[in-house]
């Protein structure tokens, strides 16, 4: 399987059109044997900004989607619609592995966190170890809808989580403060590369 994050940085005036192509480039995907996901987001603090979360059967179907006219209508616009390069993330699969979303609820408000970040690669493999411990526990958590941590193909020096939440105060009233979280909050003051601050991605998701 093939999963990726994807991050569009759009300029202003292309955002209503840069949007529709993502929505209706989301539709057809839908009809795609090849396809397991693909959830479009845009982020909560710039409208300017947004991601697509794919997960693919195997290369074959993710080539066969880049052939799609839909597909191509929206690479179409990056030369004209893109504030910056796009930026692709390959994702590795890790232990625990991915699961499926729970469901929500209809009062969940639902708090999406995009959440890719620069380490320091001496500390990766500690880090990678502490995540297992942590992401187990966290999927126990009643607020918690999904938390999946991926590696990043071909760069030791990032790392992604992408989670879904019931609704915001579970993560900074609940999660941060369980026993696991402190520890892992504390070994990730040591392994970020900065401000954990700057890589955080709140989301909202687009429905196509």
């Amino acid at each position: 399987m093939l999963n990726q994050i994807i991050k569009f940085t759009v300029k202003p005036e292309y955002q209503t059109e840069f949007k529709a192509a993502l929505v209706t480039n989301k539709r057809g995907t839908t009809n795609e044997a090849g396809n397991i996901e693909m959830s479009i987001f845009v982020d909560n603090n710039n409208p300017n900004v947004f991601f697509a979360y794919e997960r693919w059967a195997n290369q074959q179907a993710l080539e066969q989607h880049m052939a799609m006219p839909y597909t191509a209508d929206m690479i179409a616009l990056f030369d004209s619609a893109l504030d910056k390069p796009v930026e692709l993330f390959n994702l590795g699969e890790t232990n625990p592995v991915p699961v499926a979303l729970k469901p929500a609820n209809p009062e969940d408000e639902v708090f999406i966190i995009i959440f890719i970040f620069k380490i320091n690669p001496q500390m990766r493999q500690q880090l990678l170890t502490q995540f297992e411990q942590h992401i187990n526990h966290t999927r126990t958590e009643p607020g918690n809808l999904l938390f999946d941590l991926y590696t990043v193909e071909g760069d030791d020096n990032t790392i992604a989580v992408y989670e879904h939440w019931r609704k915001e105060s579970d993560v900074w009233d609940i999660h941060f403060n369980q026993p696991y979280s402190k520890v892992t909050g504390a070994l990730m003051e040591q392994a970020v590369v900065g401000d954990m601050n700057q890589y955080m991605n709140f989301v909202t998701e687009i429905n196509a």
